[in-house]
C-alpha cells in the first residue's frame, strides 16, 4: 500500500490512503472480536472463517442483514458515532437468534461522502463492541467514498452476520400450543427503528433545542441521548435460555411492533394475547406518543414500546425462564399467553 496513492482520483473526491488509514485504525478493535473461528486479519479480499462442527450432527448456516436506518442521522446531529456500530450488529444478529443460531460471524459495510479515517475508526469501534457482546467475529467489511452521491459529513452503515444452528434445535413453531407464556424481554429503548416518524415528532432535521434539553420524564437525559441508546443485543441471553427450558418461539420486535412481529413466531391457528397493561412503556415512547400525538395502535404497530424480544414457552416453564433470564441480567416478564384464533396477536 506504500506506493498507492492516485492524484487524479484525490482531485475527483476519493482518497484512497484515507482508507488505508482508516484501515490501521481500526485493527485494534477488530482483534477485540477474533474467536476461534477466525483465520486471517481483515485486508484480504474476503475474510476466513473456519467451522467446528463438533456436536452438530446436521449444520445449519442462518445469515441475517439489516442497517441502523435513519437513526444514523441523528449519530450525525450529534456527531456522536461510537454507538451506531453496535445498532448494525444487533439488528443483525438479534434477527438470526430467533431461530436459535449462534453468530459466527459479522461484516460491515459504511458508504460516506468523505472518508475521515477517524469518524470510521469511531462507527468500526460500535461494530466491534456489538460483534463482542453477541460472540461474533468482525471478519471483514468496506467503506466506500461516494463523493456527489452524499454530503461529506454523512453516512449509512450496513452489516452482515451468519450463524449456526443444529436442523433439529432449530425453533419453528411446530411445538406450540393453546396455554403456553408469552415472555417480554425488556427494550434499552427504541432501537433502531420508526426513527423517520421520531424526526418528525422531535423535528430532529431542525436540530432545535428540543432535542438537547434535558428531560424529566427521560431521567434528565436528552431526548438525542435517549434516542441514540444502542439496540439490546439479546444473542448470549436467548442462548443461555434454549440450552435449559423448551423455548417455542422468538420474535425480534422490530419495524411494524406488536402487530407485525410476533405473529412472525406463531404458527396458524393460534393467536398471541397480549395484556397491554403488563407491557412496561418506556418513558421515551409516552414522549413520543404525546408529544406526536400519535394514536396507541399506531405506537404499538410501529415501535418496541419497551418489549426488544418475546419469546415462547410451556406455561409450566414459564418460572424457570424467568430465572434463567434474570441470571443472565435480562428485564423479563410475562405479557400474555397462546390462545386458539387466527389473528396472530390481539392486544387486549
Amino acid at each position: 500500500m506504500k506506493n498507492s496513492r492516485s492524484e487524479s482520483y484525490a482531485q475527483a473526491g476519493v482518497d484512497i490512503t484515507a482508507g488505508y488509514k482508516a484501515v490501521e485504525l481500526m485493527k485494534a478493535h477488530i482483534a477485540r472480536t477474533r474467536n476461534e473461528g477466525c483465520l486471517d486479519d481483515v485486508g484480504g479480499f474476503g475474510g476466513c472463517f473456519g467451522l467446528n462442527l463438533l456436536g452438530i450432527e446436521e449444520p445449519v448456516l442462518v445469515s441475517g442483514t439489516d442497517g441502523c436506518g435513519t437513526k444514523v442521522k441523528l449519530a450525525i446531529l450529534m456527531d456522536k458515532h461510537d454507538t451506531i456500530g453496535i445498532d448494525a450488529v444487533a439488528m443483525c444478529v438479534n434477527d438470526i437468534i430467533c431461530c436459535g443460531a449462534r453468530p459466527l460471524f459479522f461484516l460491515d459495510y459504511i458508504a460516506c461522502g468523505k472518508n475521515v479515517p477517524e469518524k470510521i475508526a469511531s462507527i468500526v469501534s460500535g461494530v466491534a463492541e456489538g460483534c463482542v457482546q453477541s460472540g461474533a467475529a468482525l471478519i471483514g467489511g468496506e467503506t466506500a467514498e461516494h463523493p456527489g452521491l452524499m454530503p461529506k459529513e454523512d453516512y449509512d452503515l450496513a452489516g452482515f452476520a451468519v450463524g449456526i444452528v443444529d436442523k433439529k434445535k432449530i425453533i419453528d413453531n411446530s411445538l406450540m400450543r393453546e396455554g403456553d407464556v408469552v415472555i417480554a424481554l425488556s427494550s434499552s429503548g427504541v432501537h433502531s427503528n420508526g426513527f423517520s416518524l421520531v424526526r418528525k415528532v422531535f423535528r430532529v432535521d431542525e436540530n432545535g433545542e428540543n432535542l438537547y434539553t434535558p428531560r424529566a420524564e427521560l431521567g434528565g437525559k436528552t431526548v438525542a441521548e435517549a434516542l441514540l441508546t444502542p439496540t439490546k443485543i439479546y444473542v448470549k441471553s436467548i442462548l443461555e435460555l434454549i440450552s435449559k427450558v423448551h423455548v417455542k418461539g422468538i420474535s425480534h420486535i422490530t419495524g411494524g411492533g406488536f402487530y407485525e412481529n410476533i405473529p412472525r413466531s406463531i404458527p396458524k391457528g393460534l393467536t398471541a394475547r397480549i395484556d397491554k397493561s403488563s407491557v412496561r412503556v418506556l418513558p421515551i415512547f409516552d414522549l413520543i406518543a404525546k408529544e406526536g400525538n400519535i394514536p396507541e395502535r399506531d405506537m404499538y404497530n410501529t415501535y418496541n414500546m419497551g418489549v426488544g424480544m418475546s419469546v415462547v414457552v410451556p406455561g409450566d416453564e414459564a418460572e424457570l425462564a424467568l430465572s434463567v433470564l434474570a441470571e443472565m441480567g435480562e428485564d423479563a416478564y410475562v405479557i400474555g399467553e397462546i390462545v386458539s384464533g387466527d389473528e396472530g396477536v390481539v392486544l387486549c
